[in-house]
């Protein structure tokens, strides 16, 4: 087997102040005469990490990815690998490789020969090159389809046959661009906890960029949310999620119910505000309390925080408005609900189906009250 980097001891190094980070992008922009593509971008990524990098088409996600890579050159900004500046290295210098979305097989080599092919470069006598591409078959479990062409090769099958190729070298940094975006839903779900194993057993540092938000969450022990050429936000998986720092952020990652509001006053670490659009004051709980009377804030809460119900439910500090079912959806493991408020605000709630039935307890049209805790609502920017 190729030899691995054990994983880090410190399952989160960004908390330890005396870490240091492998890879680090300081200001790093791209102008395309005058079209900024990524403005300003500072980024710390350590050694064993799966850094995820998310946001919309156009963004500037794989431009930044393929500054890591050398392939594209920064207008100004410093990457440093290792201590090392690399921002003028040319790619086949940097210790680097990066894995496309297309996969980039050659249709007319082997398997074998795909994954040997990034040892071209190297001076290895042919006994050394093939015991390399033996255990780089081995480690993506191909080695039986070694004498294969691409096309008679299934979608993960390639996609591993890529990932090999991608590793050979045995980089310091792996680059990865929508890696699982060919794949089917069944196929890319456990496509990535294989990718997850054989990353915590080779120790090696993945980037990879994706607008999937499941596949980030599930994939990444940190993400960088970008809009628009800057990164808004930086965090673990739950933490962006959990407890997202705009508005957009917010909106991008899953579903989101947000409501701009007024503050009323600060309570003991809960944050009273009015909502226009319902007509109603809800409570937050937010510890930070630094807010104002009058000053105009947005709320967010995730659909799977709210609770409906037939009837009013006693929600000490918390929230509730009453509706009407407007729209229904059953997705089999929940269903989601589209509750009408009488100011006409449409508000997502997701009830999990955890009895089968044919019937449900709450139907079109039925009056109901939807209520969520002052912790289940975050007030974001």
């Amino acid at each position: 087997m190729i030899a691995t980097t054990p994983p880090s001891l410190n399952p989160q190094p960004w908390t330890d102040p005396q870490a240091v980070p492998q890879v680090e992008l300081r200001s790093l922009t791209k102008d395309y005469e005058g079209v900024v593509a990524v403005r300003e971008v500072t980024l710390s990524i350590y050694k064993g990490e799966i850094f995820s990098i998310v946001g919309a088409s156009g963004c500037g996600k794989t431009t930044l990815l393929r500054m890591l890579a050398g392939f594209v050159e920064p207008s100004s900004g410093q990457i440093l690998l290792e201590g090392v500046d690399v921002s003028a290295m040319p790619p086949y210098e940097r210790p680097v490789n990066m894995m496309f979305q297309s996969y980039a097989l050659f249709p007319h080599m082997t398997v074998a020969e795909n994954v040997g092919y990034g040892l071209r470069r190297l001076h290895l006598d042919q006994a050394t090159r093939s015991k390399r591409i033996e255990e780089a078959l081995e480690m993506v479990q191909l080695g039986a389809l070694q004498k294969r062409k691409p096309h008679q090769l299934s979608g993960g099958q390639r996609q591993r046959v890529a990932l090999a190729r991608a590793l050979i070298r045995r980089p310091t940094l792996l680059l990865l661009d929508e890696p699982l975006s060919a794949l089917d839903k069944k196929l890319r779900e456990s496509t990535q906890f294989e990718l997850m194993d054989l990353q915590y057993q080779l120790g090696i540092t993945f980037v990879v960029v994706t607008h999937d938000q499941d596949e980030a969450m599930t994939l990444a022990s940190r993400i960088a949310v970008m809009d628009r050429g800057e990164v808004i936000q930086v965090g673990t998986p739950a933490q962006v999620y959990e407890f997202p720092k705009t508005r957009f952020v917010a909106d991008f990652f899953g579903n989101a119910n947000l409501f701009e509001c007024t503050v009323r006053r600060t309570v003991g670490g809960l944050v009273q505000v009015h909502s226009a659009e319902l007509q109603a004051d809800l409570w937050v709980d937010d510890q930070r309390a630094t807010y104002a009377p009058g000053q105009s804030v947005c709320v967010a809460v995730r659909p799977e925080k709210l609770h409906l119900s037939k009837e009013p439910l006693t929600v000490p500090q918390g929230n509730q408005v009453a509706g009407t079912v407007w729209e229904l959806g059953y997705l089999g493991n929940r269903s989601v609900y589209q509750i009408k408020t009488p100011t006409g605000k449409l508000l997502t709630a997701f009830r999990q189906n955890e009895r089968r039935t044919l019937t449900w307890a709450i139907d079109w049209s039925d009056a109901v009250y939807v209520s969520w805790a002052a912790d289940a609502a975050v007030i974001v920017t």
